[in-house]
């Protein structure tokens, strides 16, 4: 099959730029120095290529993810990097033969986790995002209520995302440090092996984490392809140009429903995109470059993360050409 034969919109992952991704990250980060985060990507088919690659553990963002990997026999060492108060679906995956952590932050998620059946946890600890994770000072004492239900505590977990957009490595180095030190404080105070942390923006300056959680690296998307790391943009969403205004612009035939627009616009290269709504986006040319109708463009989203979770499918092309179709099958709840 040929990419002009797909129903638009679709996605679209360009083999060799996910080879060269998933082989740099291996490089940088070999075997259990990376964790990588499915809810990048939400598709075991890839989760089996990090694998390969030397990665058996994941970090999950839902209980479906980790239900996923387990019945694909990717479960050796799932960690749900999130709380939950209803844990029993975890349970049976444990009772099952997988291995899960999950995340836990206060004396509630405790209890959950407990009665629920999962058997092992990390104490999520914030470290300046402003989100989940108990105070470092609060970590030890939380620790201990765990290990006081049965639990078994296996470290720390923070996760300094607003570290992620900085663009300026010096100002990126000391913003780590110093959410790096509230952690190892915790840790110190917690106890257990895993210092986990990070992400794809700061996966090569963060090295008081003993494991990195990186999940976009592996498809890429405008916003983190503007820091100049060393991954290449693997994903993009096929449309087609449906209208042409004698006013100068251009429709395509993907809007809000097939595109995560939290970080902006997506890029089209040769044209200037206005505006996205609900199935179009509306652009001009630019450069010299002219659009016809029926013209096929690649738009590079500028967040995969809830792009790919709007697709039932990926289509792994090389040139023009379908190679393999991957099911998003850990999309939904």
């Amino acid at each position: 099959m040929r990419i002009d034969q797909l129903q638009t919109p679709a996605l679209l992952v360009d083999r060799s730029a996910l080879e060269h991704n998933l082989a740099t990250m291996a490089a940088a980060l070999p075997g259990p120095r990376l964790r990588p985060h499915v809810k990048a990507h939400k598709t075991t088919a890839l989760a089996r290529l990090q694998h390969d690659a030397g990665h058996h553990g994941f970090t999950c963002a839902t209980i479906r993810e980790v239900e996923g990997l387990a019945a694909a026999g990717l479960g050796d060492d799932l960690m749900l990097a999130n709380e939950v108060l209803d844990a029993r679906r975890l349970g049976a995956v444990v009772a099952a033969g997988a291995r899960v952590t999950l995340a836990v932050d206060s004396d509630i998620t405790v209890d959950a986790a407990a009665a629920g059946g999962v058997r092992e946890v990390v104490v999520d600890v914030n470290v300046g995002l402003p989100r989940c994770g108990c105070e470092p000072d609060d970590a030890g004492r939380l620790a201990d209520y765990a290990r006081g239900k049965g639990l078994e505590v296996r470290g720390v977990m923070g996760y300094e995302g607003h570290v992620m957009p900085v663009e300026d490595p010096v100002e990126k180095l000391k913003q780590t440090e110093e959410c790096m030190t509230k952690l190892l404080k915790a840790s110190a105070d917690v106890g257990g092996d895993l210092v986990s942390a990070g992400g794809t923006g700061n996966y090569a300056v963060n090295t008081w984490a003993n494991e990195i959680q990186a999940g976009s690296y592996l498809l890429m998307d405008t916003a983190y392809g503007a820091q100049g790391m060393p991954f290449r943009q693997a994903l993009t969403v096929l449309a087609r140009v449906i209208s042409i205004n004698a006013g100068g612009w251009r429709v395509a035939d993907l809007g809000l429903k097939s595109l995560g627009m939290d970080h902006g616009n997506p890029h089209i290269p040769g044209g200037a995109v206005w505006f996205c709504s609900d199935e179009h986006t509306t652009f001009s040319p630019e450069d010299g470059h002219d659009f016809a109708v029926g013209d096929l463009v690649r738009a590079h989203p500028a967040h995969i993360d809830p792009t790919v979770a709007m697709h039932e499918r990926m289509h792994v092309v090389d040139g023009d050409e379908v190679v393999d179709t991957y099911e998003v099958d850990l999309r939904g709840w």
